[in-house]
């Protein structure tokens, strides 16, 4: 298995000590947590998008930008780009100017977002959310794989032979499509052969692998070889903590949880999982001893046959707090999930594996031709789960 820290940028007052950091420093942590990260071992770091609510997210192509710079070897990826609500040449020059700047470790993970809010703010009909999502995909595809693109749509003017710029660093960006709660982006994920990221955050897990199992027999109905259907999983907001025993873990993190979430109330995404221990018996937070979390995590890799595990720190404490955890997670517990867990995602079967950057290049090469054309050329590896 593969790890991803996801940071979609909360900027909360701690529940419990009411104490909040400047919206300065908390970008600069997420910058800081990723450098960290990428020393530790970490597969991905992650940037979220959001444009309402207590988030300071809104320009994740920034930080991502500033992460590229102080790091060498971690892929980057978004968490979602909200892409219904956003111009597509725009998405299209943006990530292609990160994936150049960190020499091909970009990946997006796009979607609808999950906050009404965001439509009316750009000027659209939330019913109209799916349909741009579906018609600004095609497009961004077509931006990033052809130049001189001539294009028709719906949703904006037509164009007439544009090449954006920069070009994508040794070919497109592999995109994942973000899944919280409808089949439809399992769905688009499925028709285009990509990747599915389930959020797994406020639904029984039941429910979440009903849209696994949607996507993976809608991905070998277009006719996509099934062991390349490489799926990530979330573990919900903040939830993420270690001590050296569950009971422990619990205490010290229970009152922060419960304050947080009995705080929330966002219809439609609101957490059913109120007090610490439901949430750590039946939810996915990873809240325990390094044992507790290593069972949670291969617990829900049985049922859903996961190939990235997100996880996201609990942001509203101390820094030097989050950062231990950082620690404890990549020292105790990714080694057992790696070892009971394998995937080839990122390794030498995976087509995307194979960037310049991976093996210390700083040129594009040949993975150029072959990450452009993956779709129709497969490797015929075994991905194992």
């Amino acid at each position: 298995m593969r790890f991803q820290i996801l940071d979609i940028i909360p900027h909360l007052k701690n529940p419990v000590t009411g104490e909040i950091v400047s919206t300065a420093d908390r970008l600069n942590q997420v910058v800081e947590t990723a450098r960290r990260a990428e020393e530790l071992g970490y597969d991905s770091f992650s940037v979220g998008e959001r444009h309402a609510g207590e988030f300071i997210s809104s320009s994740p192509t920034t930080v991502l930008a500033a992460i590229a710079a102080v790091t060498s070897r971690i892929r980057l990826q978004s968490g979602v780009t909200v892409l219904s609500v956003l111009d597509p040449v725009r998405v299209a020059e943006d990530y292609a100017t990160i994936a150049q700047l960190s020499r091909g470790r970009l990946e997006l993970v796009i979607g609808k977002g999950n906050e009404v809010l965001q439509c009316p703010l750009f000027g659209l009909d939330v019913a109209d959310q799916w349909a741009l999502l579906a018609e600004k995909y095609g497009l961004l595809r077509r931006l990033w794989t052809e130049e001189n693109v001539t294009w028709s749509g719906t949703f904006r003017p037509a164009l007439t032979e544009p090449t954006t710029t920069p070009r994508p660093f040794a070919g497109a960006p592999r995109v994942w499509h973000g899944s919280a709660t409808s089949l439809t982006s399992a769905a688009l994920a499925a028709k285009w052969g990509d990747p599915l990221f389930t959020a797994n955050a406020i639904q029984p897990r039941e429910n979440y692998q009903v849209l696994i199992e949607h996507y993976r027999d809608e991905y070998e109905r277009h006719g996509h070889d099934p062991r390349h259907a490489y799926l990530g999983s979330g573990s919900g907001a903040g939830c993420v903590f270690i001590a050296n025993t569950t009971q422990e873990a619990k205490r010290q993190f229970g009152p922060v949880y419960e304050a947080l979430t009995t705080g929330r109330n966002v219809p439609g995404n609101n957490s059913p999982f109120r007090d610490i221990d439901h949430a750590v018996a039946e939810g996915p937070a990873l809240v325990g001893s390094p044992e507790q979390v290593i069972d949670k995590i291969l617990s829900y890799h049985e049922l859903y046959c996961h190939d990235l595990q997100s996880i996201a720190l609990p942001t509203t404490l101390p820094f030097g707090q989050q950062l231990e955890i950082l620690e404890r997670f990549a020292l105790e517990v990714i080694p057992a999930v790696r070892a009971a867990a394998p995937t080839t995602l990122w390794g030498d079967a995976d087509p995307y594996a194979g960037r310049p950057v991976v093996h210390g290049a700083t040129e594009p090469d040949a993975a150029a031709s072959v990450t452009a054309d993956h779709h129709t050329h497969r490797s015929s590896h075994v991905h194992a789960h």
